[in-house]
């Protein structure tokens, strides 16, 4: 199974933002946090630790918006051979 896009991106954002605020104050519920993140992007990613997770992650978002924009150019194709039109 592997994790939608946007639930990916979500994670990274956050842990970017845990990482700038841990930066600041690193104890806390800020640090419970960035664990969880860290550990849900590592599950998300079947990776064990979070340079690898991110690296991951990327690497599925960069694909996941060029594979939306090749479907996209389908579609548009599709749509021009159903209605007869040339393109």
């Amino acid at each position: 199974m592997m994790t939608h896009p946007a639930v990916l991106a979500r994670l990274v954002e956050e842990y970017e933002r845990e990482s700038e605020l841990r930066a600041a104050g690193p104890d806390g519920p800020v640090r419970q946090q960035m664990e969880d993140v860290v550990y849900t992007l590592c599950v998300s990613t079947g990776t064990h630790d979070i340079d690898a997770a991110l690296a991951a992650a990327r690497d599925r978002l960069r694909t996941a918006w060029l594979g939306e924009a090749d479907d996209a150019e389908a579609a548009a194709r599709d749509g021009r051979a159903l209605s007869g039109t040339a393109g």
